[in-house]
């Protein structure tokens, strides 16, 4: 692929994290390879009532998508995953179908990419785990069974209990050892794959030394989106996913910073 810019000769790809969310964009920096121009925009909704937020994100996407001017994408990932919980996968591809048509690129959520790399490892039963509230981690359990994947276990990190504002905002102070130390807590023994979900936690550190105790694939929000954008823009970096494959993309572990 090329293009007219100095940077970039791999592609163009944008992401929008949440507009609190300080984890995505450093994930991506060390997920994508240095041939692709990675831009960023933010998602924008209600700061004070979370469940609102989320759907806000969702129906304000066109403002985001315009903070990117007359930059032409290769692709877009939409870097929240609780808006799918919450809304649906159907209104949420509704959306998405809609603003692609009128943008020309096509855009992915991280709930979908997750879906597709399960898919491709042929992954069956997981192990699911959520840094979210209550209400959120509820409604994650439910959008996977109805997706039909079977939970072999699932929990989190307890957030709080509340549908406002704060308690979705203390995941982005997680540190990738405490995701660690509550994933292995999980009876992950019988999943086919681990899932850690929510883009708004620390994972690219966490995930090697998960695999490394448990010997599962281990996939989060962050490594699938994008790893399903780079194949979206057909980059040599995105992997085949099967077997016990689950780096995705190939060099980011030797990338990640300790």
């Amino acid at each position: 692929m090329s293009n007219d810019f100095e940077y970039g000769s791999g592609g163009i790809v944008g992401f929008a994290p949440p507009q609190s969310n300080p984890t995505v964009e450093p994930e991506m920096a060390t997920l994508m390879p240095s041939d692709v121009l990675t831009l960023t925009t933010r998602l924008r909704g209600d700061p004070n009532d979370a469940r609102k937020r989320f759907g806000d994100y969702l129906f304000n996407l066109g403002e985001s998508l315009e903070g990117f001017g007359a930059i032409r994408l290769g692709a877009f990932g939409f870097a929240c995953t609780a808006t799918t919980y919450l809304l649906g996968q159907d209104e949420v591809r509704r959306k998405f179908e809609q603003l692609s048509r009128l943008y020309g690129y096509p855009i992915l959520s991280s709930a979908e990419a997750i879906e597709l790399a399960l898919t491709e490892l042929g992954a069956q039963r997981i192990a699911l785990f959520g840094p979210y509230p209550a209400w959120l981690q509820a409604a994650s359990f439910a959008y996977w069974s109805q997706a039909g994947f079977e939970l072999a276990a699932k929990g989190g990190i307890n957030l709080g209990s509340g549908s406002g504002s704060s308690n979705t905002l203390d995941i982005y102070k997680l540190r990738a050892s405490r995701v660690v130390e509550a994933v292995l807590r999980l009876d992950w023994q019988s999943a086919d794959a681990i899932v850690l979900t929510g883009t708004g936690a620390p994972t690219l550190r966490a995930i090697p030394d998960i695999m490394c105790a448990t010997g599962k694939p281990v996939l989060s929000s962050n490594l699938c989106l994008g790893w399903a954008v780079l194949r979206a823009i057909g980059h040599r970096a995105a992997l085949p996913v099967g077997g016990d494959q689950s780096v995705l993309i190939d060099g980011w572990p030797a990338r990640v910073a300790r």
